[in-house]
């Protein structure tokens, strides 16, 4: 099994979901299609199975993290790291915590989190909610960022802030009384940095976590 789900992986980082089939994994192996079959029943156990493999290294990494008087601090570094793994591979979010019942290294992460909120003032759903809103800022920002850039700015034809430049400028040639937050922020968004925007929203959702424990 841990051939299979390293090969998997492999896959999935390279090309991504389109690119793990039972047919390319069997390839790499060395062997017939049947085979996988003895591992997983479908792709999509696989892809559980795949995610939770990974997910199994950033749970480590989390465990390895020293220890914090203030559970906010704590969750900000559990927060960063998990962040760190899912960017280097954008398609983990899709899968992460999907089915429970196959991935229990990423139920152990969220026990993780979860169990720093037990430090708080907090009722169940308070901490349901808390831990559930910084997983979304974590995942949701890592699958954003993580995505590949457009063709022009991979060929090197186009750098990042003059691509974000463009549309920068068309913002800016909006009807300001149509659009008057786009033109309040746009000169922020051009040339803005992914990973503070990324620590920007985590840190408003743990501010907002503080205040509500009255921490």
């Amino acid at each position: 099994m841990e051939s299979v789900l390293t090969e998997a992986v492999a896959l999935l980082d390279e090309a991504g979901e389109q690119a793990l089939t039972f047919r390319a994994l069997a390839q790499r192996l060395g062997g017939g299609v049947a085979s996988i079959y003895w591992y997983v029943a479908s792709k999509d156990e696989l892809l559980d199975r795949a995610t939770d493999h990974v997910i199994g290294a950033a749970l480590a990494d989390l465990e390895a993290l020293p220890a914090h008087e203030d559970p906010i601090d704590e969750l900000r570094a559990m927060a960063v790291t998990l962040f760190d793994a899912i960017m280097e591979r954008p398609w983990l979010g899709a899968y992460f915590m999907r089915n429970t019942d196959v991935q229990g290294n990423a139920l152990r992460l969220y026990e993780k989190l979860g169990q720093q909120t037990l430090r708080l003032d907090l009722t169940a759903r308070q901490r349901f909610h808390a831990v559930s809103a910084i997983v979304g800022v974590v995942v949701g920002s890592a699958v954003d960022l993580g995505q590949e850039p457009p063709q022009e700015v991979l060929d090197g034809a186009v750098g990042r802030d003059e691509f974000l430049g463009r549309y920068a400028q068309t913002w800016r040639e909006l009807d300001p009384a149509d659009f008057p937050f786009v033109h309040e922020i746009v000169d922020e968004f051009d040339g803005h940095d992914d990973i503070e925007q990324f620590r920007s929203a985590l840190e408003l959702t743990l501010a907002g976590l503080r205040l509500q424990a009255g921490a």
